[in-house]
């Protein structure tokens, strides 16, 4: 005998890149509000891979290799005077963090998604990848 149970839709099937962008904006109103606050303006935007030519820059062969990225200048390469060209963006990319989620079973797909959402934060912020892992070694 079957148990009738509620179920949200993307628990039965895979969740789609707008359950994905719902993921990121309830964790991103998490953060604490000066955060948020220098984050005005940054666009946090879902696909399911990073574009070829992304990968080709980066010298990534597999896209599954690239769960996120943070494009435009950081807050500590601004300057008044600068122009911007395009608008700040923090990309997720849905197929890469659902198989690290599946490889790794020991997260949350929130927790998963929240913590790229973060890095790629942190690098909106000036911070490089090796100062990412100090933080993110020491919270261990």
């Amino acid at each position: 005998m079957t148990k009738n149970r509620t179920v949200r839709p993307w628990r039965e099937t895979a969740p789609s890149l707008a359950d994905f962008e719902e993921i990121a904006q309830a964790g991103f109103a998490t953060l604490p509000a000066p955060f948020r606050d220098a984050c005005a303006g940054l666009l946090i935007r879902v696909a399911d891979f990073a574009e070829e030519e992304v990968l080709d820059e980066m010298g990534i062969e597999d896209p599954y290799e690239l769960t996120g990225l943070y494009t435009g200048v950081a807050l500590t390469e601004k300057s008044v005077h600068d122009v911007p060209t395009e608008p700040d963006t923090v990309w997720l990319y849905r197929r890469p963090i659902l198989d690290e989620w599946i490889e790794r079973g020991n997260v949350t797909l929130h927790e998963l998604v929240v913590h790229v959402l973060v890095h790629e934060i942190a690098h909106h912020f000036g911070m490089d990848d090796d100062d990412i892992a100090r933080i993110d070694d020491w919270r261990l």
